[in-house]
C-alpha cells in the first residue's frame, strides 16, 4: 500500500502542489527519493532517518521508495522533510494513512525530530485554504500561517507532538495571529530636519503622493540621501490585499518578521556593487530580487551610476510592467515588482559639475562619461529630475524643524491617495462590463504612476491654455509618448494633492514639465 502526503513547492509566488507517495516493499534494504529531487531534498532521508531514531523508531529492512509527483517538477527546499516523514509514518502503519490526506504538510527535521521553521508559509496555508486542507507548518510559522484565514492548522515544535496530536494523546492548540514589530516603526527621519532644498522636498512630496519615479542629481553632501531617507515616514499605509501580497514575497524569501503580516512599505537600499540576480532576482533557485522585495515600497539606489550598466538596463521591464519574470531553461518564474525608484547621483565624478567655487577640472568630458552610463531608455522612465543644489550656510543656521515635519507632509499624501483610489474606484466600476481585466488591474494600485494610457485618458482633462503649453512643450522638446503620458501622470497627482481638481491647470502642467528632462547636464 501507499501512503500520500499533500505538500506544495514553489514557482516565484505561485504555489504548486506535490504529492508525496511512499511505498515499502519487500526487498534489499533501501531508501530512495525520486522526483527530481534536489541537493536538500535528497538528504532529506538522512534527516528523517536521524528524526525517526530520536523517537526510538526505526525504518524496517525493506525497499523504501518516495515518489514525489509531478515528477517532471523540480523539488527545492528543506520544507519536505517533514511530508517525507509523516508518509513514511503511514506506510509503516504509525499513522493513519486517511487522516494524512486531509492535511498540506511542510517543514524541515532536525536530528532530534524538532521542526525547524520553513519559508513560504504564508503562501501554502493560502493554497490549503482554497483546496479545503487543513495545513500543518513548524511551530515558529504557526503565527504567519493563520493570516490565512478560517483553515485548521497545526504547528507542533516536534514530531513527537505532531504523532501523539494525531494519535488523540495530546491536543495542539491553534496558533493565533500576531502582528510584526514593524506595524508602528519609530524613529524614522524626519524630513523638517532637512535644511534648505525646498524644491527637492515638493518632488518628493509629489513622487510620494503618486507612486512617481524620482532621480535627485547634486554634489555630495547635498542632502540627497538624508532626502530618500524621509520616504518611509511620508509613505501611506499598506491597503489589506498589498500588505498580504508583499508578506506572500517576504515568505518565499524567508524573513517576514516573527510570523506577522508586514504592515510597512518596504524601503529597500542596496549597495552599489550589487549584482543582477540579487536586485533583480534569479541565482541558482531563481530567488525574489531587490525590486521584487521593495513590492508597494520604495528602491532606493544611490550612487545611481556606480551600478553595472547591465544591472540598470535590467530594471527597464520591471520599470514599466510592475512583474520580474526570470526565465531559466527549465522555468519561467514571475515575481510582483510595483516598486516606486528613487535614485540619487552627482552630476559627475568629481560631484562638483557646475560649482563656480570649486569647478570641476575636467568638465565638461567628466560630466559626459559619468551620465552616460544611464540609458537614455531608463531615464525616459523617470517621472521626476529634481536639482539638490549645496545647502547655503544661511540654510544651515536656520532653526532645526522650521519646515513642515513627516507627518503634516504624510496626511496631504494620505488625502491625495483616497482621491486617487475613490476616482479610480469609480472608473472600474462604471466600467467593469466592458474593459478587459488588464485595464482592470491597471487601476488596481489606485495610484497615477500606474495607470495605463486608456485609464489615464479617461480622468485627464485640462484647461485650454493647459493643453497648448503642453503641446507646445512636448514638440519642442521631441518627448516621447511614454515622456508625455508621464508628464500628464503627474500634473494629475499634483492636481490631488491641491484638491484634487478635475481639470488641470496651467501651473499643474508647467510644474510637471519642470521635472522633466532628457538630459542631467
Amino acid at each position: 500500500m501507499v501512503a500520500r502526503v499533500n505538500t506544495v513547492a514553489f514557482q516565484g509566488i505561485e504555489v504548486r502542489p506535490v504529492d508525496v507517495q511512499v511505498q515499502i516493499s519487500n526487498g534489499l534494504p533501501a531508501f530512495h527519493i525520486v522526483g527530481l529531487p534536489d541537493k536538500a531534498v535528497a538528504e532529506s532521508r538522512e534527516r528523517v532517518r536521524a528524526a525517526l531514531h530520536s523517537l526510538g523508531l526505526s525504518l524496517p529492512p525493506k525497499r523504501l521508495v518516495v515518489n514525489m509527483a509531478p515528477a517532471d517538477l523540480s523539488k527545492e527546499g528543506s520544507h519536505f522533510d517533514l511530508p517525507i516523514a509523516l508518509g513514511v509514518l503511514g506506510a509503516m502503519g504509525v499513522l493513519p494513512k486517511e487522516e494524512l490526506e486531509e492535511y498540506v504538510v511542510l517543514g524541515e527535521l532536525s536530528l532530534d525530530a524538532g521542526i525547524r521553521a520553513v519559508s513560504g508559509v504564508l503562501p501554502a496555508a493560502m493554497h490549503a485554504a482554497s483546496v479545503n486542507h487543513s495545513l500543518i507548518c513548524p511551530r515558529d510559522c504557526g503565527a504567519e500561517a493563520a493570516w490565512a484565514g478560517d483553515i485548521g492548522i497545526l504547528a507542533p515544535a516536534d514530531l513527537l507532538q505532531l504523532i501523539n496530536h494525531i494519535k488523540g494523546s495530546q491536543i495542539l492548540s491553534a496558533p493565533k495571529v500576531c502582528m510584526a514589530n514593524d506595524n508602528a516603526p519609530t524613529g524614522l527621519p524626519d524630513i523638517a530636519h532637512v535644511k534648505g532644498q525646498e524644491t527637492a522636498k515638493r518632488a518628493l512630496e509629489i513622487a510620494a503622493a503618486g507612486g512617481h519615479n524620482m532621480l535627485m542629481v547634486g554634489p555630495p553632501g547635498s542632502g540627497k540621501s538624508m532626502l530618500a531617507s524621509c520616504v518611509p515616514g511620508i509613505l501611506p499605509p499598506l491597503t489589506p490585499k498589498e500588505a498580504l501580497e508583499l508578506s506572500m514575497i517576504h515568505s518565499i524569501a524567508g524573513i517576514l518578521p516573527e510570523g506577522g503580516l508586514v504592515r510597512t512599505r518596504p524601503f529597500r537600499s542596496p549597495h552599489h556593487s550589487a549584482s543582477q540576480p540579487a536586485l533583480i532576482g534569479g541565482g541558482q533557485k531563481a530567488r525574489p530580487g531587490e525590486i521584487s522585495l521593495a513590492h508597494h515600497g520604495v528602491l532606493f539606489l544611490d550612487e545611481l551610476p556606480e551600478f553595472s550598466r547591465a544591472t540598470l538596463e535590467s530594471l527597464r521591464q520591471p520599470m514599466e510592467s510592475g512583474e520580474t519574470l526570470v526565465a531559466r531553461a527549465n522555468a519561467h518564474i514571475s515575481y510582483p515588482s510595483q516598486f516606486q525608484l528613487i535614485a540619487a547621483m552627482n552630476p559627475c565624478r568629481c560631484g562638483h559639475l557646475g560649482d563656480a567655487e570649486r569647478a570641476c577640472s575636467r568638465a565638461p568630458r567628466c560630466a559626459v562619461d559619468y551620465q552616460s552610463k544611464i540609458s537614455g531608455p531608463l531615464m525616459d522612465r523617470i517621472d521626476i529630475h529634481v536639482d539638490v543644489p549645496p545647502v547655503s550656510i544661511n540654510d544651515l543656521q536656520s532653526e532645526a524643524g522650521a519646515s513642515e515635519s513627516s507627518e503634516t507632509v504624510a496626511k496631504r499624501i494620505k488625502k491625495a491617495r483616497e482621491i486617487q483610489r475613490q476616482r479610480y474606484e469609480s472608473i472600474t466600476s462604471i466600467n467593469s462590463k466592458s474593459d478587459s481585466q488588464k485595464d482592470k488591474e491597471s487601476a488596481s494600485g489606485f495610484i497615477n504612476a500606474r495607470l495605463n494610457g486608456k485609464v489615464l485618458e479617461s480622468v485627464i482633462q485640462m484647461e485650454d491654455n493647459a493643453r497648448e503649453m503642453l503641446m507646445r512643450s512636448v514638440a519642442g522638446a521631441k518627448l516621447s509618448a511614454r515622456g508625455y503620458y508621464r508628464i500628464l501622470r503627474v500634473a494629475r497627482t499634483i492636481a490631488d494633492l491641491r484638491g484634487g481638481a478635475e481639470e488641470l491647470g496651467r501651473s499643474d502642467i508647467a510644474e510637471a514639465l519642470s521635472y522633466r528632462r532628457m538630459t542631467l547636464n
